[in-house]
């Protein structure tokens, strides 16, 4: 983060909002491709990491939807947006890594979880 002035602080946190929006779109559509090509009848190793995929998929959607709004919710409630989204990204992050040819996926769940971790310190 950049020091701003308080003329550029409602354009930077825009921008970090966009920012984190965009991630989290990246994210989801990277956890519902690899979701979608896990064997639903596989072992179960296979369906925990379809389960991760779909749910960051649906948190990092929902996050995206709420930073997409106009009508602002308070700072606690989208703190806490954030770091759920935060939090199921890094797990799902822990667990792509163990998939052989899920980097690009683990890769952009961390990217999310970076982005909303910036964007939450814009709420300070």
């Amino acid at each position: 983060m950049t020091q701003t002035t308080p003329q550029q602080q409602p354009v930077q946190f825009l921008e970090d909002r966009f920012t984190c929006a965009q991630a989290c779109t990246e994210c989801a559509r990277a956890c519902a491709l690899r979701a979608s090509l896990v064997d639903p009848d596989g072992p179960e190793d296979q369906e925990r990491l379809r389960r991760k995929g779909i749910l960051c998929a649906e948190v990092c959607d929902a996050t995206c939807r709420v930073l997409a709004e106009q009508n602002q919710l308070d700072e606690a409630a989208l703190r806490l947006q954030l770091e759920w989204t935060r939090t199921v990204c890094l797990e799902s992050a822990q667990a792509f890594d163990l998939l052989p040819a899920a980097e690009d996926t683990a890769q952009a769940c961390r990217d999310c979880a970076r982005a909303c971790t910036e964007f939450m310190s814009t709420l300070d």
